[in-house]
């Protein structure tokens, strides 16, 4: 028998993201998000939402801008600093050692050091409740050659990217591939009649 646990934001996995955004002196700002996800495929889209409390949401409603940089494990501590400060108070990219770099077609700061980055230009802003959700079209994604893999895109394998389980506030790395899509799922196609 299931239990029921009541309207929860309990979709498991979730992305571990740092969110690059310029603040309004010029500096660069990052914040760490895990609210978010592909949302179109044409155009290339993603949304993720932040509390208007934050910094990052006043700076993309003023730059229509930012980058979202995929954590790995080795940068995890970096990026739950960069969740649990804000910048109004502080330069995470200093606290951290990180190195900001500029995006070349959007305006908003990359995570150099990060070997995944995707510039975004806001595309739509909807109210939710506590959060604002922000549609960003992708314009480009920047990644280390090494870990491309397959078609030239990235591999999870050689990524390491991290994700979180909301509530219990953990992170996890990802396993091992366990199948290739739209591939494993074959033996259940009914045969057409010929």
């Amino acid at each position: 028998m299931k239990k029921s646990l009541g309207p929860n934001p309990l979709v498991y996995p979730a992305p571990v993201w740092v969110i690059g955004t310029y603040n309004e002196d010029g500096s660069a700002n990052i914040m760490t998000a895990a609210w978010g996800g592909i949302c179109c495929s044409k155009p290339p889209c993603l949304a993720v939402s932040l509390r208007e409390a934050t910094q990052t949401h006043t700076n993309i409603l003023r730059t229509k801008a930012f980058t979202v940089n995929i954590v790995t494990e080795q940068f995890l501590e970096e990026a739950d600093y960069c969740g649990i400060s804000t910048g109004r108070n502080t330069d995470k990219f200093a606290d951290t050692g990180l190195t900001s770099e500029r995006s070349t077609v959007v305006d908003a700061p990359m995570i150099k050091e990060f070997p995944l980055n995707l510039e975004c230009r806001l595309k739509d802003v909807v109210e939710v409740g506590l959060h604002t959700q922000f549609i960003g079209e992708i314009i480009d994604v920047k990644a280390l050659e090494s870990i491309l893999g397959e078609q030239d895109v990235p591999d999870v394998d050689l990524l390491h990217p991290v994700v979180f389980s909301p509530v219990v506030r953990k992170y996890h790395s990802l396993g091992e591939t366990i199948g290739r899509a739209f591939d494993i799922g074959k033996k259940f196609r009914r045969k057409e009649n010929k």
